[in-house]
């Protein structure tokens, strides 16, 4: 009994470094590792020095308008999925209707659905020769339907917020769950109006969930990939794409792992900012 105690003990006085290692035996392989391969490739000194390729990154203007893009698109979206999803989830959570249980539901199943999925299924709704388009011509007696807006950067947007809004209604309705409905009930009683409810009442309960499906958005737009390819707007770049172009098509290696580099920066940087901000907005 005495030993047991006592390698406990030694047990809870390990230092906390130690903790640490496991987890990262686990991550060293599958992540970490490819990763620094990708770093140093980028600071490959083949093509006239260690920061060569950065230079000539930097310096391009399919760089900069990528840098861009790739923010004002997921910053756009994640405002979209913040908004959207706060309202839908509030329907969901607090106005009866008959299938509310199976649309919270269907939201799990909608997370397992790649981005794909849903950029074909607006194709088929407002492609060029989609049933919008076609159901156009056949009103009208016109050749081509007006909707060409998936092509370009407002339709990627759309496809994303889309897909993403799911991510922020799930912890919405996590949290509305636990919600004291005691609350909602005395502040209906003493004549709140259901804006000022909201505004008063559910929205700081919200405020945690909205921080972290909002910084998982953020994330997740920051690099994706399959949206953008899938609607097949041509001019819009992000930065992902660009790593696709300079490794696939131009066979650039250090340029993509360069810009790849730049992409998990801007990535890990947003995503601090980001938290940052949230804590002092009290989430």
């Amino acid at each position: 009994m005495g030993e047991t105690a006592a390698s406990a003990a030694a047990g809870r006085r390990l230092p906390r470094g130690l903790w640490a290692l496991p987890p990262v035996a686990v991550l060293a392989p599958a992540f970490l590792y490819p990763l620094a391969l990708v770093v140093r490739e980028s600071f490959s000194p083949e093509n006239g020095g260690a920061f060569a390729a950065y230079g000539s990154v930097f310096a391009s203007r399919s760089f900069r308008e990528a840098l861009g893009t790739t923010v004002w698109l997921a910053a756009g979206a994640t405002v979209g999925c913040l908004v959207l999803g706060f309202v839908l989830a509030l329907v969901i959570a607090f106005v009866p209707f008959p299938g509310a249980r199976a649309v919270a539901r269907f939201i799990d199943v909608f997370l397992s659905f790649p981005s794909f999925l849903i950029t074909l299924a607006l194709l088929f709704i407002y492609g060029s020769v989609g049933l919008a388009n076609g159901l156009w011509s056949d009103v009208f007696g016109v050749a081509e339907g007006p909707f060409r807006f998936l092509a370009t950067p407002w339709g990627v947007l759309l496809a994303e917020i889309t897909y993403f809004t799911p991510f922020v209604m799930r912890p919405l309705l996590a949290a509305f769950s636990q919600l004291d409905t005691a609350q909602l009930e005395a502040a209906s009683s003493l004549g709140a109006r259901p804006a000022r409810i909201v505004r008063r009442v559910i929205l700081p309960e919200a405020l945690p969930a909205l921080a972290a499906g909002g910084s998982l958005v953020l994330v997740m737009c920051l690099n994706e990939f399959g949206i953008v390819l899938f609607t097949g707007a041509k001019d819009v770049t992000t930065l992902p794409m660009l790593v696709y172009g300079k490794a696939i098509l131009e066979a650039d290696y250090p340029a993509a792992c360069a810009v790849a580099v730049v992409n998990v920066a801007v990535s890990v940087g947003l995503f601090g900012l980001y938290r940052v901000v949230s804590k002092r907005a009290g989430a």
